[in-house]
């Protein structure tokens, strides 16, 4: 990847949690807030990514996953964003969980290898900035 296309991946500070809830269940209220949150719903689940710390223990959850952002607002005719990045993690055994929006994506990776990730993605010539908050 030359500089000119480089990607930057943000390494955005919260702990997440992915959370499944029964499908025929509202969106419940420690949702709500103005924090990173995804919602999807299919018929047969609710899933829900937000901040570990606003997950009741009563619910099942994945906790400990950490959130590169992917810079952007990235055109849709982009190909292989996803791909490139999830190859180069996976080579090196790092399992992830991707979100993606209208104007980027998002990588989930677990905390305990996020260090692995880290020093994957700058070795596969991304750059990778921590300490930077969301609406940068």
């Amino acid at each position: 990847m030359n500089q000119e296309n480089r990607l930057t991946m943000i390494l955005l500070p919260q702990r997440m949690a992915v959370s499944k809830i029964h499908p025929q269940l509202k969106i419940p209220d420690w949702v709500e807030g103005d924090h990173f949150v995804s919602i999807t719903y299919t018929q047969d689940e609710l899933s829900i990514v937000c901040e570990e710390n606003s997950v009741p223990s009563e619910v099942i959850a994945e906790r400990g996953w950490r959130v590169f952002k992917v810079q952007g607002p990235l055109a849709f005719s982009m190909i292989g964003v996803i791909a490139n990045i999830c190859s180069a993690l996976a080579a090196a055994g790092v399992s992830v969980f991707v979100l993606s929006t209208f104007d980027t994506d998002y990588i989930l990776v677990k905390e305990d290898v996020l260090s692995r990730a880290m020093d994957t993605l700058r070795n596969s010539d991304y750059e990778v900035m921590e300490n930077v908050s969301l609406s940068e």
